[in-house]
């Protein structure tokens, strides 16, 4: 089952978000918790609180356990964007792009494979195979 959760017109540019978004990206929800606990960038809020959000909307809205939970998809869009003018010298003007973002985080639950490989390795028997050693062959030249 997927659980989406949204932040929208978050005040900072989508390729800030990006930086961050991609550390996370595929990652289960406690990695990614911590991971952007102690990222040094000011997007790690915002996307931290926006996990946080969907991890609440799992566990008490489909009645999912939070350790199994890994975010399949997230991205940041582009939202509206604020045009502002700078008084530049002799009587100009430049303009000043004050962009916003819409961060969307979608995540699934995923079955434990920790027991799956455990059976695996039991099953498989170590192949026992006569090895045999190669000669070096040196050619000779005249």
């Amino acid at each position: 089952m997927q659980v989406k959760a949204h932040a929208r017109f978050i005040r900072m540019s989508p390729r800030k978000v990006r930086l961050v978004i991609d550390l996370i990206r595929g990652a289960r929800v406690e990695k990614a918790q911590t991971q952007l606990r102690f990222a040094n960038k000011a997007a790690a809020e915002p996307v931290l609180k926006l996990l946080n959000s969907a991890i609440a909307n799992a566990v008490n809205n489909f009645q999912l356990n939070k350790d199994d939970l890994k975010i399949v998809s997230i991205t940041a869009d582009e939202g509206p964007i604020l045009d502002r003018w700078q008084p530049r010298a002799h009587g100009r003007a430049m303009p000043i792009r004050k962009r916003s973002s819409h961060i969307s985080i979608v995540l699934e639950e995923v079955e434990q494979k920790v027991e799956k490989k455990a059976e695996a390795k039991e099953e498989k028997k170590p192949a026992t195979k006569k090895r045999t050693t190669k000669k070096a062959v040196t050619s000779k030249t005249e």
